[in-house]
């Protein structure tokens, strides 16, 4: 019979029910959408390596979830470089300079759990402050010592959910120099930043004594701004530093008030630390205009009802802002003047 996500199912909408009584399961009307959707896939797709995808990503992506959920109160730093830099070399030893500076403020860092800068990284901040992300790979990819067989290590099949799991956790991201998976990390938060489908956070490039990433910035202007392809308001994206403790510094001011933001239906909801006052709100408004719908405007507001699946946000003092929905460069310039108050 053909399946439907409305309960027009009959036995089969009581065979979901009784399961889910069985293992108790929590919020239950979500799980039952993801049943029916394997339930559907089965139906209408006979490609069992279409299947096997579907499967092994739900197995990876739950692993991932647990892995992550009993430090969800702690913030963490997704830290790239290349696999390739050895323990020698400068730049190996500023990172983990800068990430036992991050563990020193209770920041936890996740790397790719290979040699290198991931090394460095897990190095830096300790086993205990430290989540790898690894991936199978013919080579280069083995666990690093510092966190082989610790319980915080993910090794993936998909390269994708490997990817949702490095920005899904992360309050920052900082890029060490690297190949060509430390750029296309670089392109690709940059990139789901600049069009909002990852909310704004710290990115920060940490460069070494070559200007790895002075020759990049330069790439940017003469090659993309120049040409029209990126706008002036994109360089506010991202933040390039040599000195590993501006570097945590920058971190730490974007979230000196703001805290998190998310969408109400039209709106944007920023969530504070602490509570703007009417002066604050006509600075805001005066000076970031250009953020605004036509005729939008900014208002200080609580806890909505459609916020109800982050209870633990609940008591946080927000701003409600009609956003364009464009100008995520200027948004993270926004978010700077807030942390100013």
């Amino acid at each position: 019979m053909p399946l439907s996500f409305d309960r027009s199912n009959g036995e089969i909408d009581e065979l979901i029910d009784l399961l889910m009584r069985k293992t108790e399961v929590h919020h239950p009307d979500m799980i039952r959408e993801m049943i029916l959707g394997a339930l559907k896939s089965g139906q209408e797709n006979d490609y069992l390596a279409d299947q096997k995808l579907m499967r092994t990503t739900m197995k990876e992506m739950r692993y991932t979830n647990k892995v992550f959920a009993p430090y969800r109160d702690r913030k963490k730093v997704t830290v790239f470089g290349s696999a390739r830099t050895s323990a020698d070399e400068p730049i190996y030893k500023t990172c983990v300079k800068f990430t036992r500076m991050l563990a020193e403020r209770n920041y936890m860092v996740i790397t790719g759990g290979g040699p290198g800068i991931m090394r460095a990284g897990n190095e830096g901040a300790g086993v205990e402050n430290s989540f790898a992300v690894n991936i199978r790979l013919p080579f280069e990819q083995d666990t690093n010592p510092v966190m082989d067989q610790d319980e915080k290590v993910i090794t993936y099949k998909y390269f994708f959910n490997r990817k949702v799991a490095f920005l899904k956790e992360a309050d920052a991201v900082v890029m060490f120099p690297g190949g060509f998976g430390t750029l296309d990390e670089t392109m690709e938060i940059m990139t789901l930043i600049q069009t909002g489908k990852n909310p704004p956070i710290p990115l920060v490039m940490i460069d070494d004594d070559g200007g790895y990433w002075e020759d990049w910035l330069d790439f940017l202007k003469d090659s993309l701004l120049q040409r029209g392809l990126i706008s002036g308001e994109d360089f506010a994206l991202f933040s390039i530093t040599r000195d590993p403790a501006e570097a945590v510094q920058v971190i730490d001011d974007f979230y000196r008030n703001y805290h998190s933001m998310r969408f109400v239906k039209d709106k944007m909801i920023i969530r504070l630390n602490k509570v703007l006052d009417s002066d604050h709100l006509q600075i805001l408004s005066s000076e970031f205009g250009k953020i605004l719908i036509p005729n939008g405007k900014m208002s200080l507001c609580s806890h909505l009802p459609e916020e109800d699946d982050q209870p633990d946000l609940k008591h946080l003092p927000r701003l409600a802002v009609e956003f364009n929905l464009r100008s995520y460069g200027l948004l993270k310039s926004f978010i700077r003047r807030i942390n100013s108050f």
